[in-house]
Order: C-alpha cells, then sequence, then structure tokens
C-alpha cells in the first residue's frame, strides 16, 4: 500500500488533536488584557505541547517522504503513535489546571515519554519493513536524541514529585533539542526529489 492514506490520517488526527487543544483556552472574563492572565499557564502548556506535536508531524513527514509503500505493521505502529498523541491535550489541560500539583505534571511527562517509544517503535518498524536501500536517509540518522530524550523524559517525571519548574524546564530542553532537524536526513530527500 503506498504512504499517502496513512500520510493523510495521520495529517486529520494531528490536526485534531491542536484543534482540541486551542479549544480549550477560556474566554477571559474581562474585556482587558489584564484577564488573558487567567489563561497563561494554559497558554504556556499549549505552547510546549502544540511544539511536541510540531516536531512530531515534521518527522513523521520527513520520514514517510522517503517511503514508498508501508505494510500492516507499519500501519498498528503509527495507529500506536497516534493513540499516544492523542493523549497531549488531556494531558496538557490536566497538568495546566493544577498547575504545580505534581501528578498531573507527572502524568504529562509519562504522556510524551509514551509518545516518544511510540515513535521510536514505529521508527524501528519501518527500518524491519523496507528494504535497505529505500531508507538509507533512516538509518544514517543518529538514534542518540532517541536515547537522551527517554533518559531526559525519565528525569522529568521524577523530578516532577520535587519540583515542578525543574520537570517543566527538562520538557523544554528535549523539544527543543528536537526542533533542529536531521539536515542529512533533508538533504537526501530534497535530492530525492
Amino acid at each position: 500500500m503506498k504512504t499517502n492514506r496513512l500520510e493523510a490520517f495521520s495529517d486529520g488526527v494531528l490536526a485534531i488533536v491542536i484543534t482540541i487543544m486551542v479549544l480549550e483556552f477560556k474566554i477571559p472574563e474581562t474585556p482587558h488584557l489584564s484577564g488573558l492572565y487567567g489563561n497563561f499557564v494554559y497558554f504556556i502548556s499549549y505552547l510546549l505541547s502544540f511544539v511536541y506535536l510540531a516536531i512530531y508531524w515534521n518527522n513523521h513527514h520527513h520520514i514517510f517522504q522517503a517511503l514508498e509503500k508501508v505494510n500492516g505493521r507499519i500501519l498498528w505502529a503509527n495507529m500506536h503513535l497516534l493513540f499516544w498523541l492523542s493523549l497531549i491535550p488531556f494531558a496538557t489541560q490536566w497538568g495546566s489546571h493544577y498547575f504545580p500539583a505534581k501528578e498531573p505534571l507527572m502524568f504529562y511527562g509519562c504522556i510524551l515519554l509514551m509518545c516518544s517509544i511510540a515513535s521510536i517503535l514505529l521508527i524501528y518498524t519501518i527500518k524491519k519493513s523496507q528494504p535497505p536501500e529505500i531508507l538509507e536517509e533512516i538509518k544514517e540518522s543518529k538514534n542518540y536524541k532517541s536515547l537522551i530524550s527517554l533518559g531526559l523524559y525519565l528525569v522529568g517525571i521524577i523530578a516532577a514529585i520535587y519540583n515542578h519548574w525543574l520537570a517543566v524546564t527538562v520538557y523544554f530542553i528535549i523539544a527543543v533539542l528536537w526542533i533542529i532537524p536531521n539536515k542529512k536526513i533533508e538533504e537526501k530527500l530534497n535530492q530525492k526529489h
């Protein structure tokens, strides 16, 4: 099966996830700018979650640009990733509503950790399912960012027990780590097309 249906479905799910998050903004009770302060914590949470979703969408796009076909295992691995990504709006809302409570912040970190694990599993499934010549771009990409991220997610989850600002900082650091795309993959994809 070609990748276009999987990509279209994934794009649609991520668009809905982002829409759900933006709909959680509450209308201020006053027409003054000071009324926006009540949305400040949710705005920061939304910003971080939006960045994570954008990173996953960009990485997903790059990976599937390198593929020509997918199989059932890839479809299920992709659904697994989408499941965890679809929980980000709930984790964002719960975490921001009860900020700085440790349990929602830990839950948020657990959801991000599971998204990362699901993404690693998707890439692993793709690598095992595709001919080597198709995946030259993906195989050349280093996995160090994934391993560092997994460790940092665990640090963030544990940090949430003791210091909520440290946990939030760790979650932001991981996002910054992934904002920078893999230049080798981009260059190879540009040569391919």
